[in-house]
């Protein structure tokens, strides 16, 4: 242990290296920066900056980069030397200023921007996100300290995920500071969206993965038949890990430690090869940053492993799928869990308050929340037996569920059992105290004792944009509260009218049953709730009026930043469904038809020769016969496949080619799945031509 503290945060520029370096008059400036959300003056911006240089030379770094997280999904970084030239002759100065460290220029033109940047318009900036710590990046190539940054472009349009974010960051606690101000709570001075999330991954061996073209490619098996075995027997979940994913964990485990990133727990999840590891909670804007780590550090170091780390939700079918559960919850400075419910929470007036706030903002915008979580893996995802449903609702669990009931009712809550403790029946064994609410594995969006899980959210993509929403629709519900309690004489009196009036209004998005029987769908349609079946429906819940509104009047996103994003995800979506689609005709064209053609070959001269002996070949027969079935299919559903690419190229908006894709290319896609499965189930192992899933999923 003594050794993980030393490696804690090594890489990191945190407040303890900062400390260090700076004088304590500028260090004590740099904090309250921090934790008032002041900007920097330039002189202590270029004290950092020197004091960041030497720090990271001091670790072996040659360059620094601002890193930031374009449109794309993934991070960007364009690395600069520390080396100057003087005026003295041919010598050179190491150095970073103050603009340097703030403001960064890199190349706009080649990142999304939805239309807001030409191709010609090139210049774009990058400006230092100074509540994110710097840290160390090592590689191959040297160390690079690295300058956590958003981007945007020449006219400050946000071309990134952290600003959006920032911007939700700082409408929450605008708001949910002056309701607390309003409520009493006058020693608050900022409250802080805080996110704690869970990231699902595959491993598989480096072997198999270079004869998949899939899973190079689109990082999923577009191909293949399911093993003998697969998690039918619950053995995998929590059970013992395996030596060589017990290396790649430990590693893993250090290398993130050594980024300040508190990697908490690691298991097997439930499917063969799937795991799962932890972060503690920090505050938003930084958990995103270092979940983006933890996905790049993965990638990285299974490669040290011979293993390549699966990032897609559904690498693998007929197996449960990844996700990356969202722990989202609202924190004050003076260390107040807004979504904390106490030992009695019908008598918490700030828990209630909050908790019915946020579920009114779940319930008017669900389709956002649907929205957020929607990209082209999670719909082979959603829906599953491991994962949520594509509907929004929420668990509260009974006993708040309860206490909801008898607000809205105007009565007193009744008899509750205190201190509720779980016997088990042995001596030896603790007495477990039991929670007022259970976990419901099904809800897309469960509160979980003091915070919501959003289970929804895919675990190859960035955490940004859901916890934006989040955010988003709690700020414009606390800024309507605050303004209906503005010039209020009795404003105890007026939060029991706004609970009273709120909780029947809220009542169809809560749901504590099993999502995913029919009974909720069925209850789902009744309720109105939106039932969006997959991404391209769901992208369309940006461009209604109450989203535009939700963005503006937050500050969080302007019209045209929102519809960049609108097309932006439209234009990703459809595209990585045509890479699918290429990928699967390209694989049965240059390797399963060959196979297949020359098995069938094989066979038909098999039976032929028995046939010159008038042996018996009624069993070889029924084989060729399956065979050739399910090729002549597979063919036919290949053509009808190609025809549907060409009906998108030829779509004249990027909403219709989405619309294509989600209706008719993935249906033309699983159709030729199926045959090529069945193919696969009817030919010798040793000819086909990929590796296999009982290989990829079992041999670690």
């Amino acid at each position: 242990m003594s050794d993980i503290k030393k490696i804690f945060g090594k890489k990191v520029f945190n407040r303890f290296s900062v400390q260090k370096r700076l004088p304590a008059k500028d260090f004590k400036l740099f904090i309250s920066c921090i934790e008032n959300n002041l900007r920097l003056p330039r002189e202590l911006a270029d004290k950092v900056a020197a004091a960041m240089k030497d720090w990271a030379i001091e670790k072996g770094a040659t360059h620094y980069t601002h890193w930031f997280q374009p449109l794309t999904g993934s991070t960007a970084e364009k690395h600069d030397s520390f080396i100057n030239p003087t005026n003295k002759g041919n010598s050179i100065e190491l150095s970073l200023s103050g603009a340097e460290l703030t403001q960064g220029e890199p190349d706009a033109s080649s990142f999304p921007s939805g239309g807001l940047r030409s191709t010609f318009e090139a210049r774009g900036y990058t400006s230092w996100d100074y509540t994110s710590p710097a840290f160390l990046k090592e590689d191959t190539a040297g160390v690079t300290l690295c300058i956590p940054t958003a981007f945007c472009s020449y006219n400050g349009e946000a071309l990134d995920k952290k600003t959006p974010l920032l911007r939700s960051m700082q409408a929450v606690n605008k708001q949910a500071t002056k309701l607390l101000h309003n409520l009493g709570y006058d020693d608050v001075k900022k409250v802080t969206s805080s996110v704690g999330p869970e990231q699902e991954y595959f491993l598989v061996d480096k072997k198999y993965f270079a004869k998949r073209l899939d899973l190079i490619t689109c990082g999923r098996t577009i191909f293949g038949a399911n093993a003998p075995k697969g998690q039918e027997l619950d053995d995998h979940y929590f059970g013992q890990i395996k030596d060589r994913v017990a290396n790649f964990m430990k590693d893993l485990d250090f290398r993130l430690w050594e980024m300040g990133i508190t990697a908490k727990s690691k298991h097997n999840e439930v499917a063969p090869s799937q795991f799962e590891l932890a972060s503690v909670y920090c505050q938003t804007n930084l958990a995103a940053d270092q979940n983006q780590l933890v996905m790049e550090t993965m990638k990285r170091v299974a490669l040290r492993h011979d293993l390549v780390c699966l990032l897609h939700e559904k690498p693998y079918q007929g197996v449960n799928g990844s996700g990356k559960h969202n722990n989202w919850s609202l924190i004050t400075d003076t260390g107040i869990n807004l979504f904390e419910p106490g030992a009695t929470p019908e008598k918490n007036q700030l828990f209630l308050v909050f908790l019915v706030a946020a579920l009114k903002g779940f319930d008017k915008h669900a389709d956002l929340l649907r929205a957020s979580a929607s990209n082209l893996g999670n719909e082979y995802r959603l829906g599953g037996s491991e994962a949520p449903p594509a509907i929004i609702s929420v668990f509260l669990g009974d006993a708040l569920s309860n206490v909801l009931d008898n607000i809205e009712k105007g009565v007193s809550s009744a008899d509750k059992k205190k201190g509720v403790f779980l016997e088990l029946g042995v001596d030896t064994l603790s007495r477990l105290p039991k929670d007022n609410t259970d976990r419901n594995r099904t809800s897309p969006l469960a509160f979980t004792g003091n915070k919501f899980e959003f289970r929804m959210v895919p675990s190859s993509t960035s955490i940004s944009m859901p916890n934006v929403v989040l955010n988003a629709l709690m700020a414009e519900e606390l800024s309507a509260l605050n303004q209906r309690l503005k010039n209020c004489n009795d404003i105890n009196s007026e939060i029991c009218n706004y609970l009273q009036e709120t909780i029947p209004q809220i009542k169809r998005i809560i749901f504590n049953g099993d999502n995913y029987s029919q009974e909720y769908l069925k209850r789902a349609k009744k309720l109105g709730l939106p039932v969006l079946e997959h991404t391209a429906a769901a992208i369309g819940a940006y461009q209604r009026e109450k989203a535009k509104k939700l963005f503006e009047s937050t500050g969080i996103l302007t019209p045209q930043e929102l519809e960049s994003r609108v097309e932006i995800y439209y234009q990703r979506y459809y595209k990585q469904a045509l890479i699918e689609a290429r990928t699967a005709k390209k694989m049965i064209n240059t390797q399963y038809f060959p196979a297949i053609i020359d098995y069938i070959g094989r066979l038909a001269r098999s039976i032929k020769d028995l046939h010159k002996i008038q042996s018996e070949q009624s069993v070889q027969t029924k084989i060729l016969t399956q065979i050739n079935s399910h090729f002549s299919a597979a063919d036919e559903n290949l053509k009808k496949l190609c025809a549907t690419m060409d009906k998108i190229e030829k779509a004249t908006t990027d909403k219709e080619k989405a619309e294509i894709c989600a209706c008719q290319l993935l249906n033309d896609l699983k159709n030729l799945r199926d045959d090529i499965d069945c193919l696969e189930n009817l030919l010798p192992a040793d000819i086909w031509p990929v590796p296999s899933y009982w290989q990829m999923m079992f041999k670690l």
